[in-house]
């Protein structure tokens, strides 16, 4: 007899019709949103809770999108502002899981990533659901199960 968690991540391993539908769908509204969105609740709740998510204050769940292709982007030859040349998109010893950890610090440099796990991808884009804590909040800090660096605390 298998648990909650083991049945969740086979239903995204196997991933029946029903859920591509619906992916199908939220990806046509996740497009349109920005590059990191906070969320309430992680879509996939066993890896979240892999990586130490906890469901309460202190732990905050970001969808961080990244677009998709390698780092070597040839460089456009008519004049554009550097912002729109789109060659610096990816580094070439990071992967795009790290990219979007990375972006998350950027945009809330107050949190601690524990990890990222992938949640979909189209053509254009991927998307990776990043778990971060405070580590200065009250109910992080007197959480004895996670254990955070030193320096952090």
């Amino acid at each position: 007899m298998t648990g909650l968690y083991a049945h969740l991540s086979k239903l995204w391993r196997e991933k029946p019709e029903e859920l591509k539908q619906l992916m199908r769908k939220r990806l046509i509204e996740w497009r349109k949103q920005p590059a990191v969105v906070r969320v309430e609740k992680p879509l996939r709740l066993d890896r979240a809770r892999s990586l130490g998510y906890r469901d309460k204050q202190g732990y905050v769940v970001l969808r961080v999108r990244v677009r998709r292709g390698g780092f070597a982007r040839p460089r456009p030859r008519s004049g554009r502002r550097p912002k729109a040349l789109g060659v610096v998109k990816h580094k070439v010893n990071v992967s795009m899981k790290e990219e979007a950890i990375n972006r998350a610090k950027k945009k809330y440099p107050n949190l601690y990533p524990l990890g990222a796990y992938w949640v979909a991808s189209d053509a254009l884009y991927k998307w990776y659901e990043v778990i971060m804590v405070d580590p200065h909040h009250p109910s992080v800090i007197s959480d004895r199960n996670l254990s955070l660096p030193a320096k952090i605390r």
